[in-house]
């Protein structure tokens, strides 16, 4: 059983301090509205938005943004950037444009960050990063010093800036997204060649030109040469396959030796 109350008589209980209990469908006094947390516009600095990180939209906002972005806010976006997945469960971004070549005739792209390079803060960490050094050593460039020459330099980096939490392999949707800023970099190194060491980042290179390729054995890929951004682009194994298996070095080599002679053929 509830009281038959009017408004009046239940404001003037009110007003007295006198508690009456009634169901909550007979409550026609006006209640303060709900607050509603509201949804953050997109940062264009930070890069972080309120929307999912799978509405395309976010994918736009991001592309509008990188394009435009110099080296430093492109590190700082990338410190930042929350835009997916690999993101949001990071523990620490992985990018290198600091103390290197800005320019340089050669761009390396890698696989995804593993544990070491995490750690490190920078592509090609720890053994990876010695075979790599010794391999571009080998044809006389250098991935260290901001000072270096242009035709001496080799700009490196990775295919997404971000070590998944769990083992496995980048979403499509997620190289895709990250692929924003790598076109940044490449518009930002200006290289005349690009190496992409590993199936993954081919695949994050080529697919917009080669939409099987995410199904091409990377043996398969290697020896012929493709484009990016009108860039020539050469496909290798990736250091740390090497590391496990050495037998393929030589190949390996046959790759560097082919880039060479793509690069001394360009314009």
């Amino acid at each position: 059983m509830s009281l038959d109350l009017d408004h009046r008589q239940r404001a003037m209980l009110q007003e007295m301090g006198v508690r009456v209990w009634w169901p909550e469908a007979a409550v026609d006094v006006p209640r303060a509205p709900r607050l509603q947390t509201p949804t953050p516009a997109p940062e264009r600095k930070g890069l972080k938005s309120g929307r999912p990180p799978s509405d395309p939209a976010n994918v736009g906002v991001l592309a509008a943004d990188i394009a435009i972005m110099d080296w430093s806010t492109l590190a700082r976006s990338i410190a930042t950037c929350q835009a997916c997945q690999l993101g949001s469960s990071r523990r620490a971004p992985v990018f290198g444009a600091t103390d290197v070549p800005h320019q340089a005739d050669w761009l390396v792209v890698g696989e995804p960050p593993d544990e070491a390079e995490e750690r490190a803060g920078k592509p090609f960490a720890e053994q990876v990063g010695q075979l790599l050094d010794n391999m571009l050593k080998a044809v006389n460039l250098s991935r260290h010093g901001s000072t270096l020459a242009r035709s001496a330099a080799a700009y490196v980096t990775n295919v997404v800036k971000c070590r998944p939490a769990t083992p496995r392999s980048p979403a499509p949707q997620e190289l895709a997204i990250c692929e924003h800023y790598l076109r940044r970099e490449v518009a930002l190194v200006q290289p005349r060649i690009i190496l992409a060491l590993g199936r993954l980042a081919a695949q994050a290179l080529l697919q917009g030109s080669e939409p099987e390729i995410a199904s091409v054995p990377l043996g398969r890929l290697r020896g012929q040469s493709y484009h990016y951004q009108g860039v020539p682009v050469l496909v290798s194994y990736p250091p740390n396959y090497l590391l496990r298996s050495p037998q393929h070095k030589a190949r390996a080599w046959a790759d560097l030796c082919l880039a060479l002679a793509h690069l001394k053929r360009a314009p």
